[in-house]
């Protein structure tokens, strides 16, 4: 696994909290766009996020657990298993920021990133 997110209705109240949180930890924050920040850490990052479905954030919406995969055409084909075993596509495979990754939903719900 390379990163976690979590869900916020209060993108701003977020950043305040978790700045102060990390400020002695050595992570650096990183806000790509205007519903995700990153904290980034020597070998993982930790992310709030206004739920991509635009419902309100409770506790699983918004959540994610990451997989670092080690390459795009490990994305690719894990991505296609997924999806073969009962999954649900939650974002193809594509380049997103510096890495390429693909989203989906297991048999349960849980919202899964694979990235490499």
């Amino acid at each position: 696994m390379n990163y976690f997110v979590v869900g916020t209705n209060n993108m701003d109240a977020t950043i305040t909290f978790y700045d102060a949180l990390f400020d002695t930890l050595g992570m650096n924050k990183m806000i790509p766009s205007d519903r995700m920040t990153y904290w980034l850490g020597d070998d993982f990052a930790f992310a709030a996020a206004l739920p991509f479905d635009e419902q309100p954030a409770t506790v699983g919406n918004g959540t994610m657990v990451g997989f670092s995969l080690g390459s795009a055409d490990e994305v690719k084909r894990v991505y296609e298993k997924a999806i073969a075993l009962g999954g649900t596509s939650e974002g193809e495979p594509g380049q997103r920021g510096p890495r390429f990754s693909a989203y989906v939903r297991d048999l349960d719900k849980n919202k899964i990133c694979l990235s490499d």
